[in-house]
């Protein structure tokens, strides 16, 4: 009987592992991360032995978090990375000399060597980049000061991975088990460095786009897709040949394109893989952690893991409070630093290798800090039910524009963007106040500057509704951009302020319609205006008179209203809502070339025809009772 490829049963175990488990997890609210932890755990050595080669594929997946730093890099401009140069290395250095400080006194304390010491607190300092950049992204927080505070730190980190490797390996051939390095070979390693950095500074700036529009000219997406990936490869590759972190590479050449016309394509086409390999990562941290050393000293372990979270923890929460980080996002910030790193596997392996640490000892890290990074998911699970809701009373002095004292304006905003913006200077402009919630501290500054009362919160806690006034407010407007939070808004005012009314803005068709199952009727969808007053400027340009245009505008966005509406009831059955868009689509066609037709005879005859304009007069189709005519400086 033929054998299938060992890359093929091993493709077929991961993909397996992960499809099965990850649902699962979301399902009970763990996250996609604990449940790409635990399929490592269920396929690898220590469950059901189903892999064992786990170091090269951590190597391989190591490639996942390359990418992730790639497209961090790319949302990053030059202009605000180098605005972030003080945080990165003040508050990046205090955090990770701090904490490597406090755990290098423990150890020795413990009665550990002051090598094994230096080792361990330096390893143990790292956080995992990883979870803790996905976790913010989902909690869409990333912009704000603890977002940025902990990229921060985080790039930091990275950096410091490079002379932290380096003294691992004085270490080790100081402890007589590496090889000695002359100062020669030294200077010249360092000469190295400076020039394959340069040579990505000065290639991303006057090769790279250059050749990016050269092999877009060629119009083969597959092509450009492989150029992407040979980019970041080809920089992880130059890194690792002179000894420097792939990841750092691959964010510094993100950073030198995210000016470019690139940018989306290269996000778009980079995605995929990142979520991939990020994804096989974690499955092969899960398979590394060594069960039989962790069993045979569990107290060990135990103090091992919660002694290091706790001291990090201390470190992180003071530096938090020192830059004043709005008090409900230090929870999260700090657990999400407290844990283990990902290089720290690289530093402990790589001085386990130099002679630096015993090998048992490298075990026993690497598994509590593997442990750290499977408890923190379900820690922020706790942390989002049971901490954060109770949090906001614990403390006295909340900071200024917080929500101290329940608010009674007869207008809620959730969300203070370019949309809710508007809003509120139309409200304001007439007079009706309103209480705005947003959880961007820049955004919060800056209203505060053109005289706006907005409060800092999250719109998706109850408390804060309550709060904010919900209670006695009459319109709530949901003007948040992210859909998933808001839906959890709307459940929340349905269910606990049924007579408020929401008027909503919703980002696309599907999130319109999963608005109007929660009962919300007053749904704008947000481009929808702002592209039919473009589509008439066109109209314009290519000769169309102006009531003609206009005309033609209110009849298509009359029509769009009435399908929507026509759409809502099959939503759920794909086939049949295409079904009913094509025919109301056809509809409008049809009707629209015989108006043509029928003006073109008329004319031809000599008839006097009005154009479109009395058109627009007439009732919309079905009955809508959408205004029958469009100004022309807005729609």
């Amino acid at each position: 009987m033929p054998h299938a490829p060992a890359w093929l049963n091993y493709a077929f175990l991961y993909l397996s592992a992960a499809v099965l488990t990850v649902p699962i997890a979301r399902a009970l609210g763990l996250g996609a991360i604990i449940g790409y932890l635990a399929a490592g755990i269920a396929i690898g050595p220590w469950g059901f032995g189903l892999v064992s080669n786990v170091q090269d594929i951590l190597h391989f997946a190591e490639f996942g978090v390359v990418l992730m730093l790639f497209l961090v890099g790319l949302e990053l401009q030059p202009t605000r990375l180098w605005s972030l140069r003080r945080p990165i290395f003040g508050l990046g250095s205090a955090q990770v000399l701090g904490c490597a400080l406090l755990l290098c006194g423990a150890a020795l304390l413990a009665g550990l060597s002051w090598r094994v010491a230096l080792v361990g607190g330096l390893g143990l300092a790292l956080s995992s980049t990883a979870i803790a950049l996905q976790s913010l992204a989902e909690r869409n927080v990333l912009r704000t000061t603890s977002g940025e505070s902990a990229f921060s730190i985080l790039l930091f980190q990275d950096i410091a991975a490079i002379p932290i490797l380096a003294l691992v390996a004085v270490l080790g051939t100081a402890s007589g088990s590496g090889a000695g390095h002359s100062p020669d070979a030294a200077a010249l390693e360092a000469l190295k460095l400076v020039g394959v950095i340069a040579a990505i500074v000065l290639g991303g700036r006057l090769l790279l786009r250059p050749l990016l529009r050269w092999i877009a000219r060629s119009r083969t997406p597959e092509i450009f897709t492989a150029a992407a990936l040979l980019l970041v490869i080809g920089i992880a590759y130059l890194m690792v040949l002179v000894g420097l972190s792939m990841a750092l590479g691959a964010f510094l050449a993100g950073v030198l394109l995210a000016e470019s016309e690139f940018r989306r394509e290269l996000e778009t086409d980079i995605e995929p893989f990142k979520g991939l390999l990020l994804g096989l990562f974690f499955i092969a941290v899960g398979m590394s952690i060594d069960f039989g050393a962790m069993l045979r000293a569990p107290l060990t372990v135990a103090l091992l893991l919660v002694g290091f979270v706790l001291i990090k923890s201390v470190v992180i929460y003071a530096l938090a409070r020192g830059v004043k980080i709005p008090y409900q996002e230090r929870p999260v910030f700090t657990l999400l630093l407290a844990q283990g790193g990902e290089f720290a596997f690289v530093v402990f392996q790589a001085a386990a290798g130099a002679g630096a640490l015993p090998g048992e000892m490298a075990s026993l890290l690497i598994g509590a800090v593997a442990l750290s990074m499977l408890c923190t998911p379900v820690l922020l699970v706790v942390l989002d039910r049971f901490v954060l809701p109770r949090y906001a009373a614990t403390l006295r002095a909340p900071p200024e524009g917080e929500i101290s004292e329940p608010q009674t304006a007869p207008v809620l905003i959730a969300g203070f963007g370019r949309y809710g913006q508007i809003v509120a200077r139309v409200l304001l402009a007439q007079g009706i106040p309103a209480t705005v919630l947003d959880h961007s501290v820049d955004i919060l500054e800056v209203a505060r500057t053109f005289g706006y009362r907005v409060y800092y919160g999250d719109a998706t806690r109850l408390d804060l509704l309550r709060m904010a006034g919900a209670a006695q407010a009459r319109v709530l407007v949901l003007a948040v951009d992210a859909p998933g939070p808001s839906l959890k808004i709307a459940t929340l005012a349905r269910e606990h302020f049924p007579h408020l009314k929401i008027v909503a803005r919703a980002r696309d068709l599907t999130h319109w319609n999963e608005l109007r199952d929660l009962g919300v009727t007053q749904v704008q969808r947000e481009l929808f205006e702002s592209s039919l007053a473009s589509a008439r400027s066109v109209l314009e340009h290519m000769g169309l008179e102006e009531a003609e245009a206009d005309a033609l505008v209110v009849r298509f966005r009359l029509h769009n209203i009435a399908l929507a509406d026509r759409m809502y009831p099959h939503h759920k059955d794909q086939a049949r809502m295409i079904a009913v868009a094509r025919e109301g689509r056809n509809q409008l066609a049809e009707q629209l070339a015989k108006e043509r037709e029928e003006r073109t005879l008329r004319n031809a005859a000599g008839a006097d025809y009005p154009g479109y304009g009395q058109d627009a007069q007439a009732p919309g189709p079905e009955g809508t009772s959408e205004p029958k005519n469009i100004s022309k400086n807005g729609l």
